[in-house]
């Protein structure tokens, strides 16, 4: 199969609340992936999708009943990766607890990046503990449908890419007709090449890397401060390393509010066409429109769900009108109408109809 097949994100979604270790060494472990380590930077403090970012992680943010993070450790779990190592900043201790609870038996370590300056000096700060082995770096808003496992058996390294319709946003890689990358700039104002770069790249020369990190962090920042990745992976390019552009199937942005909602519908609507014939979550004198994910432990009465919700452990809603909504856990909601809403984590609302981003511990009584 060639880098970039169809690989189905629900099969990993739908592990529970973490991927078997059993399950990941015995079925799909091979002794070739041993040396390469993961590296997730996480250190961002996520300021498009406030107010929920200010008492939580945008990697803990819940889609399709995990968090980004989940998803993405589940997806190289999959395929063999057994080490990671988190880089941490803002809000780092829930990332820690997380990790903790979720992955008791993980081998990993957390590399603190106390200032933001960029995923180039994120990934700099983990060189003492990769040791020169072949990395796995995905950026820790990024989920993507692509194949694992044909990457990490590649003989060059790889950077994910997907064709978008304006890549002045974006890392952009300008390919040659075999899909070999000749050139990567951050954010051009005048692209050459519509490929942005997904923010998944598969490092086999680590030494090198290093090197053209190390080289970019003594020049001069971007104009907020910033050492980007891009820069030094184009040094590795003028030094003669061979980078191959696989494209991924899908990008799943989870860094708005907009398209963190999308994802989260997209992802649901993949794990009811997995599992079609799965009895949906029965509540007392409550109708579920599928495709919905509930948490254990929740007391819903009297309401209406979905579809396109993902609903949190332990939350409490009564008389409400739900869809196109994430949910997080512990919270309350009363008599409400909501659509394309975000409510974060012990948050309670009572009597409102409208389109709400709510954050964390926040209570609103419009009743």
């Amino acid at each position: 199969m060639a880098p970039g097949s169809f690989y189905p994100l629900i099969s990993i979604l739908n592990y529970g609340p973490h991927l078997s270790f059993n399950s990941a060494f015995n079925s799909i472990f091979t002794a070739q992936f041993l040396f390469v380590k993961a590296i997730i930077p996480v250190a961002g403090a996520g300021t498009k999708l406030r107010p929920l970012t200010y008492t939580q992680p945008k990697a803990l943010i819940p889609i399709a009943g995990k968090t980004i993070l989940g998803v993405i450790v589940d997806q190289l779990l999959e395929a063999g990766v057994t080490e990671f190592v988190f880089v941490i900043g803002y809000l780092g201790e829930k990332i820690q607890r997380y990790i903790a609870k979720t992955y008791p038996q993980l081998k990993h370590t957390f590399v603190s990046q106390n200032d933001r300056r960029g995923t180039g000096h994120a990934i700099w700060l983990t060189k003492e503990f990769v040791n020169n082995d072949e990395v796995m770096i995905v950026l820790g808003d990024t989920v993507c449908d692509y194949n694992v496992k044909d990457i990490l058996v590649s003989d060059v390294s790889q950077i994910g890419v997907r064709k978008v319709d304006d890549p002045r946003s974006f890392g952009v890689a300008e390919l040659n007709d075999k899909d070999i990358v000749t050139r990567m700039v951050e954010k051009p104002l005048i692209p050459k090449s519509n490929m942005a770069m997904v923010g998944i790249y598969y490092i086999k020369e680590t030494a090198a890397m290093y090197a053209a990190l190390e080289k970019n962090l003594n020049n001069t920042a971007d104009e907020n401060g910033e050492y980007h990745l891009t820069n030094a992976l184009q040094h590795m390019v003028e030094d003669g390393i061979t980078f191959h552009a696989f494209r991924v199937n899908n990008w799943f942005d989870c860094g708005k509010k907009e398209t963190l909602l999308s994802t989260n519908a997209i992802l649901l609507k993949q794990m009811e066409d997995e599992h079609p014939n799965k009895e949906p979550m029965s509540f007392d004198t409550t109708v579920i429109i599928p495709p919905v994910n509930i948490a254990e432990g929740c007391t819903i009465r009297h309401c209406i769900i979905g579809p396109n919700v993902t609903i949190g452990e332990y939350t409490k809603m009564e008389s409400s009108i739900v869809k196109d909504s994430i949910i997080g856990s512990y919270a309350e909601l009363q008599q409400v109408v909501l659509n394309s809403s975000i409510i974060g984590n012990d948050a309670y609302v009572r009597g409102l109809s409208q389109s709400l981003n709510i954050g964390d511990n926040t209570e609103i009584d419009l009743g």
